[in-house]
Parts: structure tokens; sequence; C-alpha cells
């Protein structure tokens, strides 16, 4: 098994204190503590040590390695509004109102949207569902596709991942007599818009909700379900019908939460861990047949929900039919295996689009010079892939990013992706207030503007000037943080399968970093698009696949392609190789540094 003590946690791992992409190389938390109580309680050597060393005081590990619902839920009256929502929707389903769930496109508008439909459904309310189109509507809710809805007969609509800065759309829909509920996480402004309830943990006037302020739409759309089934269990609604399993629809909670890359600490561990395992069970049809489009055979892991089913849900609403996902992840029969073969389709699409554009904006920044944040903008980009560009943009260049396609009219559509430490969703609302765009907003880790083309280089000025120190403390020290340290020979599918136990990894509880070495590169060649794949050598003989992912032109992928007779250290994440019948491990790149 990999050695996983450290000497010094002043050390640099390995003695790298200058990487090949120019990285100090240090420990996550410094030495780990006496795991040997942990092992007592019968929790494995390796998730004992990782979660010590993460600063897990030993009586808690075990809740932190096996978070449940029963002891995470919050009582969802504590958020602002919820009792007002909860009541509305139970008097919309017992009246048998119609009722109207608007989402956003997104995988968490569409797994939220999922959330409550299947839900409303399953207590006998009469539900739909609207996803605005991108490219035609754009995000959010408008006045006229409100006030279209009410006209076609809604009685009741719930916006959910979005609505918290909708005021032309619900003044609209108030107007016209129509009852609007939200049900959202992205930030609020002092004011808010007129609704019968906002329930949204970042409202500024959220006081014990404020905690929550971590959790996804689609999170946020459970604890909804929970109340509106908690008042209508007070009503005596399920004296003569029964009362559905809310925990069946996990599932989605860990998909949209996943997929949105909120922190998975507290409630969302939770959320994710418990949905992974109703996800194995494979109850829900739709997202049976997009796990067997995406070739996923095995049980989930929540790598799997951000990497192969989320990007598909997401395609749908990138570049082909908005409600694709929502249609998926709700439906039954047998249009499933269709919907889910369209999506799949659609994201090879999506990844071909977002190449070209890509590229560019690289291209771009690259001319552009250094900046505290990347503000790159293009004729054309289509604005599907934008986000998927900055997010980029901020991988390779460490620091925000903010990608915008402007089109034919002069309209900019931008997406930014912020680093930690660093509040992009917040610097996005002050430049609404101070007039540099027309519409935005966003959460810390990342945000969405639509903006003038004459306007965009003052909002690039405007975000350098505000960000700057953020972003510089954020990188004043450029560094890797690795938990453990280990002989080629430690990459084993024992240790692949014990770190996958200490899991689900996310945002806030990243997978676990090992460096490795030293190891000769025996092989090295290019595969896909713009990953490098190598074969590595111990000193003991030992051999380990690896791949650095788009690393082809980075200072990664000229170190593997070019080593020649030189030793590396290299860093990364164990991972269990599924091809074939022989469990193996290989290593994920992300560093490597000269061992000589």
């Amino acid at each position: 098994m990999a050695s996983i003590a450290v000497p010094n946690p002043d050390a640099f791992v390995f003695g790298v204190s200058r990487s090949v992409s120019g990285r100090q190389w240090r420990w996550r938390g410094g030495p780990p503590g006496d795991a040997a109580d942990a092992l007592r309680l019968g929790i494995s050597d390796v998730t004992a040590r990782l979660f010590t060393a993460r600063g897990v005081r030993v009586e808690n590990i075990a809740a932190l390695a096996q978070p449940t619902i029963r002891d995470l839920l919050p009582d969802p009256s504590i958020f602002r509004d919820m009792d007002t929502a909860a009541a509305r929707i139970a008097d919309a389903v017992t009246r048998g109102e119609a009722v109207v769930i608007f989402g956003d496109y997104d995988v968490d508008g569409a797994t939220s949207a999922a959330v409550l439909i299947r839900f409303i459904r399953a207590v006998g309310g009469t539900v739909s569902h609207y996803i605005p189109d991108r490219l035609l509507e754009g995000y959010g809710p408008s006045a006229e596709a409100l006030v279209a809805l009410k006209q076609a007969g809604a009685d009741l609509v719930v916006c959910v991942d979005c609505g918290t800065q909708g005021f032309e759309a619900l003044e609209a829909a108030k107007g016209a007599g129509l009852d609007v509920i939200v049900v959202d996480h992205h930030k609020a402004s002092t004011l808010l818009p007129p609704a019968v309830a906002i329930v949204n943990p970042n409202r500024i006037d959220e006081d014990e909700g404020a905690a929550f302020g971590h959790l996804a739409a689609v999170g946020m759309a459970f604890l909804v379900a929970v109340a509106v089934n908690r008042e209508l269990r007070v009503r005596g609604w399920f004296s003569g019908r029964p009362e559905p399993k809310l925990t069946e629809l996990l599932d989605l909670v860990a998909l949209g939460t996943v997929a949105d890359v909120v922190p998975l600490t507290g409630l969302n561990r939770a959320y994710v861990s418990q949905g992974l395992k109703v996800m194995a069970t494979r109850r829900n049809a739709g997202l049976a047949a997009l796990a067997a489009a995406a070739r996923l055979e095995r049980a989930p892991r929540a790598s799997d929900l951000g990497f192969a089913l989320g990007p598909r849900i997401n395609a749908g609403g990138r570049v082909g039919q908005a409600d694709l996902g929502v249609r998926l992840l709700t439906g039954e029969g047998d249009e499933l295996s269709a919907l889910a073969d369209e999506l799949n389709r659609l994201n090879d699409e999506r990844r071909a689009i977002e190449t070209l554009v890509t590229e560019a904006a690289i291209a771009a920044c690259e001319r552009a010079g250094n900046a505290p944040i990347a503000v790159i903008a293009g004729d054309g980009w289509h604005p599907g892939v934008i986000g998927i560009a900055a997010s980029r943009l901020k991988d390779r260049f460490g620091v925000p990013a903010l990608v915008i396609g402007v089109d034919e009219a002069g309209t900019g559509k931008g997406s930014g992706r912020s680093i930690p430490g660093v509040d992009l969703g917040a610097a996005v609302l002050a430049a609404r207030d101070a007039g540099l765009i027309s519409a935005g907003g966003g959460h810390a880790m990342a945000a969405g503007v639509t903006v003038a083309r004459e306007r965009v280089d003052d909002l690039a000025r405007f975000l350098c000037e505000r960000l700057e120190g953020d972003v510089a403390r954020a990188r004043a020290v450029d560094a890797l943080s690795f938990d453990l340290a280990l002989a080629p020979a430690g990459v084993t599918p024992a240790l692949a399968e014990a770190l996958e136990a200490a899991g689900p990894y996310g945002a806030g509880w990243p997978g676990p970093r090992v460096a490795a070495g030293p190891v000769s590169v025996v092989k090295a060649d290019i595969v896909g698009t713009g990953h490098v794949r190598v074969i590595l050598a111990g000193a003991d003989g030992a051999r380990v696949k690896a791949v650095a992912f788009r690393s082809v032109d980075t200072p990664l992928g000229a170190a593997l392609m070019q080593a020649g007779g030189r030793r590396l250290w290299v860093s990364g994440r164990v991972s269990q190789d599924d091809w074939g019948s022989t469990p193996r491990a290989e290593l994920h790149l992300d560093d490597a540094a000269w061992a000589d």
C-alpha cells in the first residue's frame, strides 16, 4: 500500500519547490494525525489517514465518511418564505391547479425541475415544465414567457435555478395575475422581485438558512419537496393515497449538485453519497437510459456525474432543444432511449464546437497578456459553449475567466468561471449596479452576463480593478496540495478502490492528489483531442499507465513528450481503469517535476 506518512508538513513534497508548470508541491493539511482510534472504529487505513490529514477529528470521520440525510437535513422552515411556498404549492395540488416548473437550461435547472415535477406527480398534482431556449430567450424568466404561460392556463409557476434577479418578468407576471414562486441559490440583491415566495439561502436577509448557501438549486428544490410533503401530510392528503418516498429523488439531487460544482460539504455530501446509492439501482428510467448511452455499466461514481452524465444533460440546452434533459429525467416508456441517444449525439456536437471556441479564446488570451481576470470576447462564438471555454481558460491561466460571444446585433452573452477565493458572482452584480451590463448574476465560482459589444472593454477594466487584490491573494502561493506520496508500485487497484471509498469527491472535498516517482517515460504519444498518454517506469521496475488530459501544448505535455532519459516526479489522481476484465489502476496527471 502507498506510503502515507508525512515527515514534515512544512517541507515540499519530494522537494519540489517549482514544477514544470511553475508550482510548489505542498502537503494539503499537514501530517496525518493518530489514526489508530479511527482504525478501531472499523474505518479503513487509507480513509482514516486521509481524513485526519485533512484536519478531520477522529470522532467525526465516520459521519463524514458515511453522511446521512437523517443527520444533516435541516428543518425546511428555517428558510425565509419556505412555509409560504409549501402552502401555496400544496394548495395547487389539492385544488387541481395547473403548475408549471420554469427551469434553467443547465443540469442544475433540469434536475431541479425534474425533482419537483416527479414529486408533484407522485402526490397527485397537475404539473408541466417550461425551459427557455438559450439562444432565443436567454437565462431566466422573461415577461413574455410568464404572461404566455398564464394565458395558456397556468395557475402557478415555480422558477427553479433562476428568478432571483427576474424583476421585470415577475412584475409582468404579477400584473397578469400569475402566482410565481422562486426556488434558487444565486446571489440576491438587497431588493427582491415580487413573488409569492422567494426561497433562496443566498438572500441577503436570510438568517439560519444562510448556513446552506452552498447548496445547488436542486438541493433547495428537494427541501421544498420535503416541506410540501409535510404540509400535505398535515392536511390529511395522504389518508387515501400513498405518501411518496422522497429519498428516491436523491439520484437527481446528486446529479445536479455535482454538475453545478458546488462544495461537497455538509448536506451536499449527504445528497451525493446517498444519491449515488439510489442511482445505482437504476430506478429512474431516464437516468438508466442516459447511463447506457454513455456506456456506463458499473455503479456510478461522483466523477461520472460531472464528466459523463452531466455534460450530456447540458448538451440539450447548449446546442440542441432546451427541454430534452427534463423530458429524459421525468419521462417513462419507449422514448427514453431515443432521447438519451439524441443527447449523446448533441454532446459530440457540443465538443466539436467547444474545441473551436476554446482554441480561439486561448489564442486571444495569450495575445492580451497577463491580467487578474481574463475577459475575452469573440464574434459568433456559440453561447452554448462559452462557459466550458471559460473553464478551460481558468484552468490554463490560473485566473478567473469570462468568455463572451457577441451576436450580429452586437449583444454579448458571457459566461465566467472563477478560482477559489475570488467571488465572481458578487463582482458581476456590482458591474450590473454600475450600469456596465444589462443583465447578470451568479455565485462565487460561476456567473453570466449580457453586455453590449461597446461596453466589453469597460467591463473588463471594472472586473480587473475590483478583483485584482482577491486574485493576487488567491495566487500568492501557487501550489498544488497533496494527500499521498508513493512509489510507482503503490499505484494499484486496491489503492484506487480505497481512495474511492473515501469520497464522494468534488468542489470542497477534492479527489486525493498523489505524488509518485521517480519515474522514467517508457512511451509517450498523443491521443484524442490533445491528450498525452504515457507509460511510466519506476526504479523498481513497476510500470504505470498514465494520461495528461488536454496537455499537448502545455509545459506538462512538453515534459512528458520530451523527457528522454531524464527522470520525473509526477502528480495526479489514482483512477480505476474500467477497460478489460483485469482490474487496473492508472494515473491522471496534472503536473510533473524533474527528479534529476
